[in-house]
């Protein structure tokens, strides 16, 4: 690796960090980092904190001690810079304005009537221009924005805390947790990532859950509950607590038309955590792009995670690719994305 590009992923790292801050707290904008740096050294930072408010390069500029240390500095931001007119000015304008001398961006725009104009309008200003870095990374960063931008769907993770013989609940009357405190705190932070979370009105009915982020800190996203017959408990959580007015309910809509509405509502990520039968219908549809399950040690005589019609042949089933495993304490969780 040579010192440029040694030096260009170090900083863009740094970009990198920055935008994570943002991730849960920015849709229907993506999640962006960005840092200036002169001589090697980084002079400021700056992070997107929320739609409509300053973007990753904005807020950087303004970090500067003294404006004029833009001049002949690069800018290191994780997603190409914005060339276009929306809630906020174009970025490429402040970017040139400030004078630098080079950028450096790592995804490229995944809208198709954007990517890669940044690249001509700041090289037409007499900027260097360098892409690509850490592209994958800065990508999977925002990859429910990517899907939801593609698609016009946002990207949907199916979660579920199971027992090792595939049941979501311990026997009756014994509670609803089957995996560690642990566990749930993991969960916890997944949520916060977040804009909606999806469940069935018979797992309102039997859980009466609330769908919080408890301890994590973030937006809470929304709660959306799917029912065929309307027949919901008004006492429940979900229709009382604080965050009342961020449940949802649809009676009697197909899974792919929630998600529709869900994407027109500015939501790129969902989570969908239960029960078996959403879950099933969710995988029978094709509507899953990501998985992350809580395998607890113990046996409750399952299964009834995953119902549906299932597949045919096993030759055509969805599988994990390149799954990751984490243990907590003594859970297994099993991560990936569906191909």
């Amino acid at each position: 690796m040579n010192r440029q590009l040694a030096e260009d992923e170090s900083h863009m790292r740094a970009a990198l960090r920055e935008a994570r801050r943002g991730i849960g707290l920015t849709s229907p904008n993506p999640a962006v980092g960005a840092v200036i740096v002169k001589d090697g050294r980084i002079l400021s930072r700056g992070w997107h904190r929320k739609a409509g408010m300053p973007h990753a390069e904005i807020e950087a500029l303004s970090a500067l001690k003294n404006p004029t240390d833009a001049r002949g500095a690069t800018i290191y931001v994780t997603l190409e810079p914005c060339c276009t007119q929306g809630r906020t000015p174009p970025c490429t304008e402040a970017i040139v304005a400030a004078g630098f001398r080079r950028v450096v961006f790592g995804a490229t725009d995944p809208n198709p009537a954007h990517a890669g104009r940044a690249i001509g309008i700041l090289e037409k200003a007499g900027l260097r221009v360098t892409h690509g870095i850490l592209a994958d990374e800065c990508a999977e960063l925002n990859a429910g924005f990517i899907h939801w931008v593609t698609t016009g769907l946002p990207l949907v993770i199916a979660k579920a805390g199971m027992s090792l013989d595939g049941r979501l609940t311990r026997p009756p009357g014994e509670g609803q947790w089957l995996t560690s405190e642990a566990s749930r705190r993991d969960a916890m932070k997944l949520r916060a990532t977040a804009d909606a979370i999806l469940i069935g009105a018979q797992t309102l009915r039997a859980d009466n859950p609330r769908l919080t982020l408890r301890g994590i800190k973030g937006r809470q996203p929304l709660r959306v509950v799917l029912t065929r017959s309307g027949d919901l408990p008004k006492s429940a959580h979900l229709f009382t607590d604080e965050h009342k007015a961020r449940t949802l309910v649809y009676r009697g809509k197909t899974l792919r038309a929630v998600l529709r509405d869900l994407g027109k509502r500015g939501c790129t990520t969902v989570l969908i955590e239960g029960g078996g039968e959403l879950l099933g219908t969710a995988f029978d549809a094709g509507l899953v792009q990501r998985v992350t399950f809580y395998l607890a040690p113990i046996l409750c005589g399952g299964p009834d995670v995953v119902k549906g019609r299932g597949v045919a042949a096993s030759a055509v089933a969805p599988r994990l690719a390149a799954p990751t495993y984490r243990r907590i304490g003594g859970d297994l969780v099993i991560e990936g994305k569906l191909v």
